[in-house]
């Protein structure tokens, strides 16, 4: 599988990536997608200290172990949970956050991290004191590389124009296209995109029918989706393509975007992910036919 440069890191991530948060609470099921995802050209595996509080972190790294050296391995951090705390409460103070990392190192069971991401954020968060946490991580060794995950350009802005940030991981999709606003400024800084839900929670599947709900989806009503969603579905198969592959392509062939990061709770996911990768890149003219399809939307609060 192809693999991109994040941002100007020494990293190269597969265009496609696997989002850890949707594997399960079984060990054995979880690394046999995992291998499978290894097999396949995958090496970009991203997870949180906040998914099933911990577990996720301990799953992964147990399906990785042998296999470091091979893979690029993130996680993130800034949600605190544990003993006396009901759920979880963001804490962005630089003691937790070197607290937080020095513990999911531990459940990885690994030294370091490739890459190590702020889990959230406001503007109203010490945004000096974060960086200065990250910044002294690299210097440690425990972690080669930071970025963020935001959808609050707020937040964004800054740390471009105050960090050595090398990604943010955003939801972008055909029906999400708010972060292309946006693509200037991480081009200006050399930032990459990270792009988590690229098939929109399955709307931009050939089994989009079953997954369009009486609430619709962001901006999108029921009924716009009833409409859109068949035509793209007609584009992509008079491509010969299916509309996951088309969704995935659109959004890798983005110039900021590095990797797509999807989910997977069985192993023939993963192969239909992969299996979008080795699609043909998209025309300008394609581009602009289900570009004039979708909305272009952008980002109403936190600017």
């Amino acid at each position: 599988m192809k693999k991109n440069q994040l941002g100007t890191s020494q990293l190269y991530v597969s265009e496609i990536g696997l989002g850890c948060m949707s594997l399960s609470e079984d060990h054995k099921t979880n690394k046999s997608i995992i291998d499978e995802a290894i097999d396949r050209g995958i090496n970009y595996f991203d997870t949180a200290d906040l998914y099933q509080f911990g577990f996720n972190e301990e799953t992964v790294g147990k399906a990785l172990k042998g296999k470091r050296n091979d893979i690029i391995l993130a996680s993130k951090g800034g949600n605190e949970w544990g003993s006396g705390i009901d759920g979880w409460r963001w804490n962005p103070r630089k003691s937790y956050i070197k607290e937080a990392l020095k513990n999911s190192l531990k459940r990885l069971d690994v030294d370091y991290l490739d890459l190590y991401q702020l889990h959230g954020g406001t503007i109203d968060d010490p945004i000096d004191e974060v960086i200065e946490a990250f910044d002294e991580l690299v210097e440690e060794g425990t972690v080669r590389y930071y970025g963020i995950s935001s959808i609050r350009p707020n937040v964004i802005k800054q740390f471009a124009e105050k960090s050595q940030i090398i990604s943010v991981m955003m939801q972008y999709s055909l029906l999400d296209r708010r972060p292309e606003e946006w693509f200037s400024l991480f081009e200006k800084h050399d930032i990459s995109v990270i792009a988590r839900g690229p098939v929109a929670k399955g709307l931009l599947t050939n089994n989009f029918k079953n997954k369009i709900s009486d609430k619709g989806y962001l901006d999108y009503t029921k009924q716009e989706l009833e409409n859109i969603l068949p035509e793209l579905s007609n584009i992509a198969a008079d491509k010969g393509m299916t509309m996951q592959q088309m969704a995935l392509r659109y959004i890798i062939d983005q110039t900021p975007v590095s990797t797509a990061i999807t989910g997977a709770s069985k192993r023939s996911q993963i192969i239909d992910n992969v299996q979008s990768a080795e699609a043909s890149t998209l025309s300008k003219e394609f581009v602009e036919n289900i570009q004039a399809i979708v909305k272009k939307t952008t980002y109403e609060n936190h600017r």
